[in-house]
């Protein structure tokens, strides 16, 4: 055949409605396969405990036809555990998502632009300093709450201090980083000049667990994330034109300043509730994005692989934690020692470019 005759490929639309998107079977299949796979290991960390219990009698449970004592057991003592480590990790999954494809940067993760290390410091605050109005303010909002509320305000002031008629991201990631510095040495300052007691207390909760989730703050984090999601979805198809850039994006008439100011700000709720739901988990926002970029061979971090992959290693992560390691360490410990070798792997990759 000659040259001629050959004719450049055209991925398939689809049109809904006055919508429309790029039909991609790839994505598609991985979307699914991640998403069969973590419910997988999400039954397989209800079913592993004290008390073992079948697949089986999982599903069945699930589906509202087990047995009481496996109902009791799941739905009261294991479910808040497993569905905290999915919340969480879609919410982290999806914000780093976020973060990444705005600063067009891997390493722009909520790790590292200072909301988890905000929403830290606030919450170490209220724990270790003794006083009237610090013990007032934990008995009112409780320690979810502050750290939601410590999370959101880091998170608004790197983009303020970003805002230079736009948000570049590589000046994002500078102040992200100098701010997470701070808050850094804020919440060393704290933990050394406290009593032991609440030190310890506090140090229990930065290293991130899902141990002793109750049911209220399952269903706080759960409906905050999926408002916020519903937000990102409905926003994501005028923020796909601004991965051409922002000349082309403004030429097919998106917004693009508020377009990316409102997914920015859904990243950081996003991830600030999942701080506020089981403590600064690390490395998961990070790792996510791009294990689910080159999972599914897409140009960007795609925002439902990536909360899938960021829900399959967290709760994957928690079930290593339980049963394969001596202890039953905290989850933190397991992400922290996938991540740091996956930064080191993203660094060394962009010097070789």
């Amino acid at each position: 055949m000659s040259g001629t005759d050959m004719k450049p490929s055209v991925t398939p639309g689809v049109r809904l409605g006055g919508m429309s998107f790029v039909w991609r079977p790839w994505l598609v299949l991985v979307t699914l396969l991640l998403m069969a796979a973590t419910f997988l290991v999400f039954c397989l960390s209800i079913s592993i405990g004290d008390f073992p219990i079948g697949m089986s009698r999982v599903v069945a449970t699930l589906v509202g036809r087990g047995e009481k004592v496996d109902e009791f057991v799941i739905m009261d003592l294991r479910m808040p555990r497993a569905l905290a480590g999915l919340v969480v990790g879609v919410a982290l999954g999806v914000s780093g998502a976020i973060t990444q494809s705005i600063a067009r940067n891997p390493l722009a993760s909520p790790d590292i632009l200072g909301i988890t290390g905000g929403a830290s410091a606030v919450s170490v605050f209220l724990v270790t300093v003794s006083g009237g109005t610090a013990a007032a303010i934990l008995d009112a909002v409780g320690l979810s709450a502050a750290a939601l509320g410590g999370g959101l305000a880091t998170g608004l002031l790197v983009y303020f201090l970003a805002w230079r008629r736009g948000v570049d991201g590589f000046r994002l990631i500078l102040i992200g980083i100098s701010v997470s510095a701070v808050m850094q040495a804020i919440t060393t300052w704290l933990l050394v000049s406290a009593d032991i007691r609440d030190v310890a207390r506090a140090q229990a909760w930065l290293v991130g667990s899902l141990d002793n989730r109750s049911w209220d703050e399952v269903w706080v984090a759960l409906w905050c994330s999926l408002g916020l999601l519903v937000v990102v979805a409905a926003a994501s198809f005028q923020f796909k034109p601004l991965h051409l850039g922002d000349d082309i994006a403004a030429g097919l008439g998106v917004r693009y300043s508020r377009v990316r100011a409102v997914l920015l700000l859904c990243a950081v709720l996003l991830a600030a509730v999942a701080v506020s739901a089981a403590g600064p988990v690390p490395f998961v926002a990070l790792v996510a994005p791009q294990v689910a970029m080159r999972l599914t061979r897409h140009a960007t971090p795609p925002m439902a692989a990536s909360g899938l992959t960021g829900a399959l290693l967290l709760i994957g992560s928690d079930l290593i934690a339980r049963t394969a390691l001596p202890g039953s360490l905290p989850v933190g410990v397991v992400t922290a020692a996938i991540g740091g070798p996956f930064l080191v792997y993203l660094l060394v990759r962009a010097n070789l470019k």
